[in-house]
């Protein structure tokens, strides 16, 4: 688990620079002012490779990188609907990378038996060690939990989903994560529409094989052996989902191919075995890669 980074630990205010100038962090950029406090437009020349402002620019990396592992953390906590103990979102709670992803996901607490206590889910406001976690019930009532563990689901293991996200719409709830708000695609019940299914996003024309392989990348997908994949980890079994892009000459024209499922072997899996999380992120990766392609103006693929 990533370093917590707590507020005023790296509140430094205003640091010298040589006798003429102070040097400071706003918004991830190193700004500078002069000895009357006035603000400079630009970085002076003579303090660029000052040793204050190279330490001020490796500690904005350094905060980016923990905000993006503090994020994708997260996520995944979500994605695997993790029993996650509550001393550890009290104790990085004042770390504001981790409270702004953590902040207002639906938690439910687990009872004795590690059972799902949906009745006393709630939107997450609070970690305190000794009040415990506090929440925002379903009924709009604010109260506490003070269980060992609890999860943050995947939405499509919500029951009422759509009166959750009516809920959180009225409350103005923004989340960092995308919980309640992601797209959700469920499984469907025959055989049939299955494979039609996982064929609906098959065929996405790209001018360049570069150009779906970037996508995947920034999407947060790998790209391995021509394909697009991800892995979710479902009720502690692994599952990888994976879409065609093809492979060779990064300048050569390609389209995406239909969705697939293998286990840890390497084995297909059947659709009716895939579970309600690895099938809906599966067809969000497919759906993602999809909308990247070739279209022409009015909207048709070119």
């Amino acid at each position: 688990m990533p370093l917590t980074a707590r507020r005023e630990e790296i509140n430094m205010g205003w640091l010298s620079a040589g006798a003429d100038y102070e040097v400071s962090l706003e918004r991830g950029r190193v700004v500078a002012r002069n000895r009357q406090g006035k603000p400079l437009k630009s970085l002076p020349k003579a303090l660029r490779d000052a040793d204050v402002v190279v330490g001020l620019r490796q500690l904005s990396e350094w905060l980016k990188r923990h905000e993006l592992s503090c994020r994708r953390e997260v996520e995944q906590w979500m994605i695997r609907s993790l029993p996650v103990p509550t001393t550890v979102i009290c104790e990085v709670w004042a770390d504001d990378s981790w409270r702004t992803p953590l902040r207002d996901l639906v938690v439910v607490p687990l009872d004795d038996a590690g059972r799902w206590d949906t009745d006393r889910a709630g939107l997450l406001r609070d970690a305190d060690p000794e009040k415990g976690l506090g929440v925002v019930d379903l009924d709009g009532e604010s109260g506490r939990l003070t269980v060992e563990q609890v999860v943050l689901p995947h939405p499509v293991r919500l029951p009422e989903l759509a009166d959750l996200r009516e809920f959180a719409a009225d409350l103005g709830v923004r989340q960092a994560t995308l919980q309640l708000f992601r797209e959700v695609w469920t499984r469907p019940e025959s055989d049939d529409e299955r494979r039609r299914e996982v064929s609906r996003y098959a065929g996405g024309r790209y001018k360049e094989l570069r150009h779906v392989q970037a996508r995947t990348t920034s999407a947060g997908y790998r790209v391995q052996g021509g394909a697009a994949s991800l892995r979710v980890w479902e009720d502690g079994i692994p599952i990888v989902a994976s879409v065609w892009i093809g492979e060779g000459d990064p300048l050569y024209e390609t389209e995406t191919g239909p969705l697939n499922f293998t286990g840890r072997a390497g084995e297909a899996v059947a659709l009716a075995a895939v579970g309600p999380v690895a099938w809906s992120e599966g067809m969000r990766m497919a759906a993602n890669l999809y909308a990247g392609r070739v279209v022409d103006e009015d909207g048709e693929q070119a």
